[in-house]
């Protein structure tokens, strides 16, 4: 799969679940929930840095798709734990974070040359 492409799959999945857990799970009413809130402030904390690509993580790449994975599945996991119910929303977002992780794996394992880092280093 192209390196464009891929960015593009992190992208739109990492921003459909952030939206799901911060802006449908978080905020409204029915459902307001703090540590909502917070996991879609990580995702979209973890789509800046995956795609800002500061001096601090551009020679960490590696380790920041991998602490990005695991993120993405200690989410699936405490989903599965301690989801009062199972709805459709739910499953479709579980969905959406399981190709989100095989979108971040094939991104790691992608030949192509990585963005170079932002803040003037050269």
């Amino acid at each position: 799969m192209k390196h464009s492409t891929l960015h593009t799959l992190v992208l739109v999945t990492g921003l459909i679940t952030a939206f799901v857990h911060l802006v449908m799970l978080g905020l409204l009413p029915e459902h307001k929930d703090v540590l909502f809130s917070l996991n879609g402030l990580g995702y979209l904390g973890l789509l800046g840095l995956f795609f800002v690509n500061p001096g601090i993580v551009a020679s960490r790449r590696s380790l920041m798709h991998y602490a990005f994975m695991a993120y993405t599945a200690a989410t699936i996991i405490a989903w599965v734990a301690i989801a009062p119910e199972r709805n459709a929303l739910g499953y479709l977002t579980k969905l959406d974070e399981l190709v989100l992780i095989a979108a971040l794996v094939a991104h790691l394992r992608s030949p192509s040359g990585m963005p170079a880092p932002s803040g003037g280093q050269s």
